[in-house]
């Protein structure tokens, strides 16, 4: 087996906001105004996010995030829309505030087998992440844990190479070996707070801190799994 070399990491800025739903009006209506939707997005500029998180059994990634451990990482296996097609493993890692994704394609069966504990095509991959993911699995006992899944409208901004999101309708599953079911049940958890976040490469442009700016509200820590956690 020959294992292709890691990718070069692309460390990036990012800031969040919880916000309620005065906020989320008076901010997106400036964001549409000036900045173009995602164009993988539907014709509103909005499309849903399917997430499963994986922890280990004594909630390493969890406590890592509530502890605020200047590195730390998240695996997560991620879909869009109905489309279980087109699946991917993502790792997300935080350094001193700052965040990179590695993320690799992987096919519904290799998802279904995963899911399942079955793991030892990853081991069998050239892909380093895969890999990586296997060594954990099995060192670590790193399992899938909690489905996390919203409505995200998404804009783009392209010096800075910025990219705002709103994340609406925050839902956690109830079943997590159910997660390639599109169908599958969700419980709110958020009570119509929305996510307000700003990704950035080396600066943040005037226009983009001026149209995201909201009077008396500060960037803070804001986990999504984090959050959906609360539900197990």
């Amino acid at each position: 087996m020959t294992i292709k070399e890691k990718p070069l990491m692309n460390l990036r800025h990012e800031v969040k906001h919880g916000i309620n739903p005065l906020d989320d009006q008076e901010v997106s209506q400036r964001l549409r105004k000036l900045f173009r939707h995602d164009e993988n997005a539907g014709s509103h500029g909005i499309y849903r996010v399917s997430s499963l998180y994986f922890d280990t059994p004594y909630d390493k990634a969890l406590r890592q995030k509530i502890d605020g451990v200047n590195c730390r990482e998240k695996f997560r296996l991620r879909y869009y829309n109905d489309n279980t097609t087109f699946i991917r493993l993502e790792k997300k890692l935080k350094i001193n505030g700052l965040c990179a994704k590695f993320s690799e394609r992987i096919t519904y069966p290799q998802a279904e087998q995963l899911i399942g504990g079955n793991i030892d095509f990853l081991l069998k991959s050239e892909k380093p992440l895969l890999v990586e993911l296997y060594s954990k699995m099995r060192g670590q006992q790193l399992a899938p844990k909690t489905i996390v899944t919203y409505d995200r409208e998404a804009f783009l901004y392209d010096p800075g190479n910025v990219r705002i999101t709103v994340d609406r309708n925050l839902r956690t599953g109830l079943d997590r070996i159910d997660f390639l079911n599109p169908q599958l049940y969700y419980a709110d958890v958020l009570d119509n707070q929305a996510v307000l976040e700003v990704k950035y490469d080396a600066f943040l442009p005037d226009i983009v801190s001026l149209a995201v700016q909201i009077p008396n509200r500060r960037a803070a820590a804001f986990s999504k799994y984090a959050i959906c956690r609360r539900y197990d």
